[in-house]
C-alpha cells in the first residue's frame, strides 16, 4: 500500500526550493564581484556561502526527524508547523548572513533551528521509546 507523507513531500520540496534560492543568492554575488571559483575573500560572497552551507548541515537531519516522526503516524497538524517556521528561521538566518539591517536573522534562525532540531529529536526519542 503507498504512503502518502504529506509534511515529508512539502518540507522535501521546501528544502528543494530553498537549496536553490540560496544557490542564486550566491550565483549573484560571484556574478557581481566577478569571482569564479572559491571566495576570492569577498566576505559578502563568504557570508552567502556559509548561508547555505550551515542550511545544507542542519536540513538532512530535520527532514529524517520529520519523516521518522511522520512515518510512525505521530506527526499530525503540528509537524506542518514546525517545519514551516523551521524554513521560515533558515530564510531569516540567510538574510541575517547578509549583515546589515537584518543581521538579528543570524541569530533567530540559528536558535529557531537549534530548538527544532532538538525538538524534534526529543519527539522521536519519546516515539521510539513508546512515551509517545
Amino acid at each position: 500500500m503507498l504512503t502518502i507523507l504529506p509534511v515529508t513531500l512539502t518540507a522535501t520540496a521546501a528544502a528543494a526550493i530553498l537549496t536553490l534560492w540560496l544557490s542564486i543568492r550566491i550565483g549573484a554575488v560571484r556574478q557581481a564581484a566577478e569571482i569564479s571559483i572559491g571566495d576570492g575573500g569577498s566576505d559578502p560572497l563568504m557570508r552567502r556561502m556559509r548561508a547555505q552551507a550551515n542550511f545544507v548541515e542542519n536540513t538532512p537531519f530535520v527532514l529524517a526527524l520529520i519523516l521518522a516522526i511522520e512515518l510512525t503516524g505521530k506527526g499530525t497538524w503540528w509537524l506542518a508547523y514546525v517545519a514551516g517556521v523551521y524554513f521560515i528561521a533558515r530564510i531569516a538566518h540567510a538574510y541575517g548572513m547578509d549583515g546589515g539591517k537584518f543581521k538579528a536573522g543570524r541569530m533567530v534562525g540559528t536558535l529557531v533551528t537549534m530548538v527544532v532540531l532538538l525538538g524534534l529529536a526529543v519527539v522521536a526519542a519519546l516515539i521510539a521509546g513508546r512515551v509517545l
